[in-house]
């Protein structure tokens, strides 16, 4: 494939900085997966969406430069974005590898977009894991906000969250990208999400996303939903709604909005902005 064919779109941008790059290909089918795979390697950025026209829909598949992922929420912000741009303002159906989602996206007045997510589920993080995790990133079981138990959650890919007490802790962030591959690849996780609450609606968030082989992603929507997917299961006081600061650590600030409805395992409709990149 042609890489001039990639939009670059940064997702979760604030203003006219930062956001989380993605790539986008329209087509009017989808290559061979081996094709996608070698494309999105080159492109480089943590995802790349690639769509093309199915029913009244659109079917959609994600990879990183590593894997095929299941569901990305950056790179479906970037394409919603992307089919702004080409259609208009619209809802647009998205057919996934497993499931349906849609995504809803505006240009007037700057690019915008807003993904339903797939239904969310969550669990305590079994001890094993979280005992492997908590050596891999150097956190000791103290520097964890009991409010959020460690715990496995899922809005379309499963994420180990780790809560921290302080914003320093969580500035600290480090591992070793290989084990961590290792350890996220056998227990299935699409990313570890470290996040760190400064109020019951605002939270701070860093997400090791070593399986797809990049170490960090400055903005995950599909961990956004899947937090708020566990806020909602824990009971915690967010009042329908939080705002993810990410990507600061990095120099590439993100602003993540997630609106979480009352019953339990719903969709959770997460939303920013976006700007093209070259």
């Amino acid at each position: 494939m042609d890489l001039s064919r990639v939009q670059r779109i940064a997702a979760y941008s604030v203003g006219e900085t930062g956001g989380n790059p993605a790539g986008v290909v329209i087509a009017d089918s989808l290559p061979e997966g081996a094709a996608m795979q070698a494309l999105a390697a080159e492109v480089g950025h943590s995802e790349t969406a690639f769509a093309a026209p199915e029913g009244d829909g659109w079917r959609v598949r994600y990879f990183a430069p590593a894997i095929e992922v299941p569901f990305c929420g950056h790179a479906t912000i970037a394409l919603g974005a992307a089919l702004a741009l080409r259609h208009g303002h619209g809802c647009y159906a998205l057919r996934l590898n497993e499931g349906a989602i849609t995504v809803e996206g505006w240009r007037e007045g700057g690019l915008r977009a807003a993904l339903q997510s797939p239904p969310t589920r969550s669990e305590p993080a079994p001890t094993a894991l979280l005992g492997e995790a908590l050596e891999l990133f150097g956190i000791g079981p103290g520097a964890l906000d009991p409010r959020i138990p460690p715990s496995l959650a899922e809005a379309g890919a499963r994420h180990l969250v780790l809560a921290l007490r302080e914003r320093s802790a969580l500035a600290a962030m480090h591992y070793d990208l290989a084990r961590g591959a290792a350890m996220m690849a056998a227990a299935g996780l699409a990313t570890v999400a470290l996040v760190q609450a400064e109020g019951p609606s605002l939270f701070h968030a860093r997400n090791a996303f070593a399986v797809g082989g990049v170490a960090e992603d400055p903005a995950t929507g599909a961990a956004a939903a899947a937090l708020g997917g566990l806020l909602r299961d824990l009971g915690w006081p967010h009042g329908g709604r939080i705002e993810i600061r990410q990507g600061e650590d990095m120099g590439v600030p993100c602003l993540l909005h997630a609106a979480i409805p009352v019953e339990r395992g719903a969709s959770v409709r997460v939303s920013g902005s976006a700007r093209l990149i070259g």
